[in-house]
């Protein structure tokens, strides 16, 4: 006889839910299995390359003079969109991907640097939508993802940090990149691996970050396949490239090196030539004339004197060297998914996350940090600096951008560039490949498709294509409704398909769009200065896809629905509050991060502590950091360092048995060299000043007493210095390359007991001791 148990519906009852008979031994009972997910069958494999920064036409088959035959073959052997757009900015449009919300309903309204207590700028994702990654695991997909995150907030992205908007968290099985908004391609500054932090005191020769980031998606789709040949992946490849810092191998730069002496409006307008031979802009498409507007223009090439024009051709042949990496690695990518059977189900996307950025300004920069200081004072580009650089351009040493105009050209035909609301904001490439779906439709390669397609559409296509449903809960939470529409994946196959059909609201650091049925309002936003002196455009799409004639004046009415249905918008998807432009919203953070401010003492042999944590110990304020440290005889080597070859500072001993502190200020290094140190334990000391004006005074001390100092020393700031703290030894990219050359990270060969950070009180000029001013402000340009 079989004793069996009720299966009642009592969720927590003995044996609910179980599907068999249930006796005293198993040779009495009836076995049952919960059925595993599994994915449709014949289900795609789903990759998504998304460049970052990458404009519209830096790619060959987008009329690009840089070569880029692997992108190129993808395209003429599937399909090319001429209407598909990103935000303008990265990690709102990652946002959109991961969850097919709007980015500020998403919670990531800008970039992940920021905390200023407002749901549309929460800096990490919104519980009330279930990621892509999620969504697709739950239904039987591997989900693999390297490269650039950036949808976490700085404050927790320390080993101490809140987990939980890490990409493991949000779906992903596996990960492999950076956390942080972009790295250094020759030195990471810092790379995750699942959930720890990689430690890694110096990178191998001949290393590139674009190089291990596809050695790594191989490798994770190789395993998984592997492990389970018909279980379909989704890989995410988030590139580092072609953000700045522009940084490429030298047998690529020189590749180029001679291609951009003609200037960008030549280059710019033999790219529009070819675009329209290639049918990626539609016959009789006007060109947008040079970038005019204050504060975004562009100078004619031909009013540039010699040296300029050479500076800023190398600037680009950086550019261009790094897009021919990419381009390489895209085809070794390509080349495993063939090798492994799996090209021909594998729905392949490149694209880019928002168009060319013109962070470089009017100038470009051998210092990309320089660039980021919001016009501070001091932070004026020095021309003659970057051009005794020229020759380091690219390497290891310097950490560049190029200058607006270069923008201009990777946008061609469009507007204006990345943050903006205007078609060069966010316009991008966008590759299509899916061979057994094309030839299963009977389509050919090489076909174009001008459909409307917006990245909040990706993901309710992704899960069409794949046959999966999303639901109204996820996690005990309900489910936002989506902003996309399921719309690319009939494109594909059919030319004739309709593009979204939805309304599309736009908004960045004030620059703010809204498109209904063709029609397009924008307006872009000069910062500081009042919201209701903007002046809205309207264009009609179809006819006048460069946003070249203002027809608002003829269509006031229009005008006025459309910029109504833009406040509606706003208001649904919190984006309110807007940026000011003050700077006010950056240096608003919840109390509890003022711990970061505390004193931290440091042990030897601690991995490096992350960007922000340190940064906090440091901006704008005096330090005093004490080590205590014994010495032998002949010893020498780092005793701290903080930073890399864009910005940083170190105290060491020298072979010399000279105590030694260096200050890199945005690549310009210079010392101040103490007396040497004999055995014995002793304290050593670096104390930091800061007197304003937006310098650092350096002084040693020995045991207490001061012994050398110097002033006048680049205060650091925004996101320099870009590598944490690191105890007895300078990993990755050094401070001080000199010091680099002859000793790599120079571990140090004495005792480290402890190294004390006492953070001081801030600068005279340090923002934070103009809050309400800055405040009053910004209240007068609602």
């Amino acid at each position: 006889m079989t004793d069996t148990l009720p299966n009642d519906a009592d969720p927590l009852a003995p044996y609910a839910g179980h599907g068999g008979e249930v006796g005293r031994v198993f040779a009495t009972s009836d076995p049952w299995w919960p059925q595993p997910e599994r994915a449709a069958e014949g289900a795609p494999n789903i990759v998504v390359v998304l460049c970052d920064d990458l404009g519209y036409a830096d790619l060959g088959c987008y009329g690009s003079e840089i070569p880029t035959p692997n992108v190129d073959r993808i395209a003429a052997e599937g399909l090319r969109y001429t209407d598909y757009h990103s935000a303008p900015m990265c990690s709102p449009t990652r946002a959109s991907l991961m969850t097919g919300l709007e980015p500020h309903r998403a919670g990531v309204g800008h970039v992940a640097h920021s905390d200023p207590g407002f749901p549309g700028y929460a800096m990490e994702l919104t519980p009330f939508a279930p990621t892509l990654p999620e969504l697709l695991r739950s239904a039987g997909y591997q989900t693999l993802m390297v490269g650039k995150w950036h949808l976490t907030k700085d404050s927790e992205v320390n080993d101490a940090g809140d987990r939980s908007s890490w990409p493991l968290q949000k779906g992903f099985d596996r990960y492999y990149g950076f956390l942080d908004a972009f790295t250094n391609f020759h030195h990471p500054h810092r790379l995750i691996e699942d959930n720890h932090a990689v430690r890694t005191d110096e990178y191998p020769e001949g290393y590139f970050v674009t190089d291990d980031l596809t050695d790594r998606a191989i490798s994770m789709i190789r395993e998984t396949k592997a492990s389970d040949p018909s279980k379909p992946f989704f890989l995410y490849f988030s590139q580092a490239a072609v953000h700045a810092p522009l940084q490429a191998k030298a047998v690529d730069i020189e590749r180029h090196a001679d291609v951009y002496r003609e200037g960008w409006d030549a280059v710019r307008q033999a790219r529009y030539d070819r675009q329209v031979s290639l049918g990626v802009v539609p016959d009789g498409t006007e060109l947008a004339p040079r970038n005019h507007e204050p504060g975004d223009e562009v100078p004619a090439w031909d009013d540039l004197d010699e040296d300029h024009q050479r500076l800023f051709a190398r600037y680009m042949a950086v550019y261009a060297g790094l897009v021919d990496n990419l381009d390489q690695n895209i085809g070794r990518l390509r080349e495993a998914l063939e090798e492994l059977g799996e090209w021909d189900n594998t729905l392949f996307i490149f694209t880019s996350d928002n168009g060319g950025s013109r962070e470089g300004e009017e100038q470009g920069t051998s210092a990309y940090f320089r660039t980021l200081h919001f016009g501070r004072k001091g932070t004026e580009e020095p021309f003659e600096e970057d051009l005794a650089r020229i020759d380091e351009m690219g390497g290891p040493t310097t950490l560049p951008h190029y200058p607006r105009g270069w923008a201009m050209v990777s946008n061609t035909p469009f507007r204006l560039y990345k943050i903006n609301a205007h078609r060069g904001g966010h316009s991008v490439p966008f590759v299509v490949s899916w061979p057994a779906a094309l030839a299963g439709a009977g389509r050919t390669g090489g076909e174009l498709r001008d459909q409307f397609v917006h990245v909040t559409d990706l993901l309710p296509s992704f899960l069409e294509l794949a046959g999966i449903e999303r639901p109204d809960e996820w996690r005990g939470n309900p489910v936002l409704p989506l902003a996309g529409e399921p719309v690319f994946g009939a494109t594909i196959t059919d030319p004739s398909a309709p593009g979204r059909r939805r309304d599309v609201v736009i908004e960045n650091e004030g620059h703010r769009g809204f498109r209904r049925d063709g029609w397009e309002a924008v307006t872009r936003h000069p910062a500081r200065t009042p919201f209701s002196e903007d002046h809205w455009e309207l264009f009609d799409m179809a006819a006048d896809p460069t946003q070249l004639r203002d027809l608002g004046a003829e269509q006031p009415e229009r005008l006025a629905e459309l910029v109504a249905a833009w406040d509606e918008a706003a208001w649904e998807n919190q984006i309110f509050p807007m940026d000011e432009g003050t700077g006010y919203r950056f240096l608003l953070r919840p109390p509890w991060v003022e711990r970061y401010d505390e004193p931290v003492v440091i042990r030897a042999g601690t991995p490096t502590l992350d960007r922000w944590r340190s940064q906090r110990l440091i901006l704008w304020r005096d330090v005093t950091i004490t080590a205590d440290v014994t010495l032998e005889e002949g010893d020498a080597g780092i005793v701290f360092a903080h930073g890399d070859q864009g910005g940083g500072y170190s105290l060491y001993v020298d072979d010399t048995g000279e105590l030694v502190a260096a200050h890199n200020g945005y690549g310009i290094e210079r010392e101040v060299r103490g007396p040497v140190v004999g055995p014995g334990r002793h304290e050593l000391e670096l104390r930091i000043t800061c007197p304003g004006d937006d310098v650092w005074d350096l002084a040693i001390a020995v045991d207490g007493t001061e012994v050398a100092s110097g002033t006048g020393f680049r205060l650091l700031m925004a996101m320099a210095p870009f590598e944490g703290i690191d105890v007895g030894l300078d990993r990755r990219s050094p401070v001080c390359w000199a010091v680099y050359e002859r000793h790599g990270s120079f571990p140090f060969r004495g005792t480290i007991h402890s190294v004390a950070y006492q953070p001081g009180a801030p600068a005279p000029d340090s923002p934070t001791n103009f809050l309400e001013f800055l405040r009053d402000w910004g209240r007068s340009m609602e």
